[in-house]
């Protein structure tokens, strides 16, 4: 048999101690924050049936989903017609039913419709899973990436919407991010714009165009409108519109003037300043609106679920694309029958946050320091002697390694340097039977003689 050479998926990666250490940190941050706020963790399996997810992200998500083959002969009861004409869109129906969830909004509308019984209401859940897309592998893009997502479904209060913004402030502050940018539009305000313009039914084709400003620039957006069915009237109309300048204040009495004589606009707008009002009362210094909070008109968001304020959040210390995002989607459980239920959430994109922190160099320098002390093994006899040791240490919270068996003290030791053990206790025949251990510091290379006890207090 030959021998394949091993290799990653395109799109995904594995993950060392080193790193996972440093994604558990990201993690345990966020969950910290979650909790703060009344957020509870859940879990959802990690495929769904395709139906579930098909129909809720538009055409350019649908496209995107991981659909897994149905086991066993699959191709067995798929129709001759469809076979012989090889259209596989067509045959997908007849060949899978399950999919990789693309996203953990969906799931999480499915959890609640199918418990809904058993949750009060609001319902505030947070969840740290991964997800799929068959996207183009890039820097910052990946195939399968961690979600962290917060929702809370059954209350159509802003005050929620207020505070997924200091959630993201507080968080991003915690991993030690300064200058980032949290932007936060309405897509009423963007239905409003396609109203005025005599082409709501466009609105779609509108937000997909605005929402790649930043990528293709206004000639690129203008190019994309025209090709999607907007007029040259329509550019004139939206360009001082998308190109809004000043506070956010001044954004907002600009958009009042030019939405006047549309309801859903209007209510957009309205929505915006009772966010804004929220975070007032919540003592959200000026500072943080200059400096993190920026009202965004040409955010749009690209998924058709969304239907109130929307947010997405851009590092700016880091050439990057958005490390985070989300919205309000008062329909979303209604495609699963259960209507009325309005829901609001954001998503930390962890990996893309991983890279930021990792060129940035704000882990931690203990982060990935997991065992805290080696004790070298010399023999049979010392070993002996040390095994009680190593229970009393682990019993006192002090993550302690002994040397699986006697090797030379230079292995031993660069086994500590390799793992990065920032003590070496070293246990001979005269620390036997004087009772006093020799602990080596790996970082200085002072080496004294302590006391059993000494040694719990320091290293505890």
């Amino acid at each position: 048999m030959a021998i394949v050479k091993p290799s990653l998926a395109k799109g995904t990666r594995d993950f060392s101690p080193a790193e996972m250490s440093k994604r558990n940190y990201i993690f345990d941050t966020l969950k910290s924050v979650f909790r703060k706020y009344g957020y509870q963790e859940i879990q959802t399996p990690s495929f769904e049936n395709l139906q579930t997810l098909t129909g809720k992200y538009g055409d350019e998500g649908d496209k995107l989903i991981f659909k897994i083959l149905n086991s066993g002969d699959f191709l067995n009861k798929a129709p001759d017609l469809l076979l012989h004409e090889r259209a596989s869109n067509k045959l997908i129906p007849h060949i899978s039913e399950k999919a990789l969830r693309y996203d953990l909004t969906v799931p999480f509308a499915r959890y609640v419709v199918m418990r809904q019984n058993e949750i009060a209401l609001p319902f505030k859940r947070f969840q740290i899973q991964p997800v799929w897309r068959a996207d183009r592998p890039q820097r910052g893009r990946y195939r399968e990436f961690f979600q962290c997502d917060v929702d809370v479904v059954g209350s159509d209060s802003l005050l929620n919407e207020a505070e997924f913004v200091l959630i993201y402030h507080e968080a991003l502050k915690a991993l030690g991010l300064n200058d980032f940018t949290i932007k936060i539009n309405n897509r009423k305000v963007l239905s409003g714009i396609a109203e005025i313009l005599g082409k709501p039914e466009l609105i779609v084709d509108m937000t997909v165009a605005i929402d790649k400003l930043d990528k293709i620039g206004l000639e690129g957006v203008n190019k994309e409108l025209l090709a999607r069915g907007f007029t040259s009237e329509d550019l004139n109309v939206l360009r001082p519109i998308i190109l809004l300048e000043g506070s956010t204040s001044s954004k907002i009495e600009q958009l009042k003037e030019v939405l006047g004589s549309s309801e859903i606009g209007l209510r957009g707008i309205s929505e915006l300043e009772e966010v804004f009002d929220y975070l007032n009362s919540l003592d959200v210094s000026q500072e943080v609106f200059g400096q993190f909070v920026e009202l965004d008109i040409t955010l749009a968001r690209g998924l058709n679920y969304y239907t109130g304020s929307i947010f997405e959040v851009k590092t700016n210390e880091v050439a990057m694309g958005s490390i985070g995002g989300g919205g309000r989607y008062d329909d979303l459980t209604g495609m699963f029958g259960l209507k009325g239920l309005t829901g609001v959430g954001v998503s930390f994109g962890a990996d893309r946050i991983y890279d930021v922190l990792e060129e940035l160099g704000l882990y931690p320098e203990n982060e990935s320091v997991n065992t805290k002390l080696l004790i070298i093994n010399f023999d049979k006899a010392t070993e002996a002697f040390t095994l009680p040791l190593v229970h009393r240490l682990r019993k006192a919270g002090v993550a302690t390694e002994l040397y699986p068996q006697a090797a030379k003290l230079k292995k031993q030791m660069s086994y500590a340097d390799d793992k990065r053990i920032p003590f070496v206790l070293l246990v001979g025949e005269e620390e036997v039977s004087s009772g006093l251990l020799s602990l080596k510091d790996m970082e200085t290379g002072a080496q004294q003689k302590i006391t059993e006890d000494e040694l719990m207090k320091l290293l505890k």
